[in-house]
């Protein structure tokens, strides 16, 4: 089993990578393989709304890593994105990335398991932390939780290293994680298989859209 976290931080071992590092490092403890990258220096452009992902099953913009990670989904049981908090949000590069990478998946995304880790110096965290679940809860993905929201404070990682409860609050995220992974693995080997979907009825609330 193996899990990707995401690290949108334009530094590259600052707060956020600290946070998951301290996860991925449990992860590894509990079994798990990880794999951390970095997009956060990357020019990652927001979606265009071209539709070309529906017929290509990748993104138009191929100069970032979105279409890497979508070439390898199946490669991964679970997902974790980490972003600092800009204004009381995630930052650009995360929202850009997690808008083109869940919208280009086609649903591929569904049943792997997914956490947010934020990291602010003193506010914002909840809502950044809840802007980003919402892609989670919207893909059927299954998010485990932790002791607390998955937050880390300080302006460096020396600051992130001293925050006890935070990174307490990471080691316990990963546990649950694995101990999600590890129950779907076995159910599978059990015969029981994933939800079956009903084909999507998108509406604007007015009639409908198709």
């Amino acid at each position: 089993m193996k899990v990707l976290l995401i690290n949108g931080s334009p530094h590259r071992k600052g707060c956020v990578y600290t946070a998951l590092e301290e996860t991925a490092r449990t992860l590894n403890e509990e079994g798990i393989e990880t794999e951390i990258l970095q997009i956060g220096r990357e020019l990652i452009t927001g979606c265009i709304a071209c539709g070309y992902c529906k017929s290509h099953d990748r993104c138009v913009q191929d100069k970032d890593s979105v279409n890497k990670v979508l070439a390898r989904l199946d490669e991964f049981d679970g997902l974790i994105f980490g972003s600092p908090v800009y204004y009381g949000g995630p930052n650009g590069q995360t929202t850009a990335f997690m808008d083109r990478l869940f919208y280009a998946s086609k649903g591929r995304l569904a049943g792997k398991a997914a956490a947010a880790v934020v990291s602010c110096r003193r506010g914002g965290a909840s809502a950044t932390f809840d802007r980003m679940n919402k892609y989670f809860l919207m893909s059927n993905m299954i998010v485990p939780g932790s002791q607390y929201w998955n937050q880390i404070h300080g302006f460096t990682r020396e600051d992130a290293l001293k925050d006890r409860e935070g990174l307490q609050t990471m080691r316990t995220l990963a546990r649950n994680m694995a101990w999600v992974l590890k129950c779907m693995k076995a159910g599978e080997k059990e015969g029981i298989s994933k939800p079956a979907y009903e084909e999507w009825t998108p509406t604007h609330f007015i009639q409908d859209k198709y």
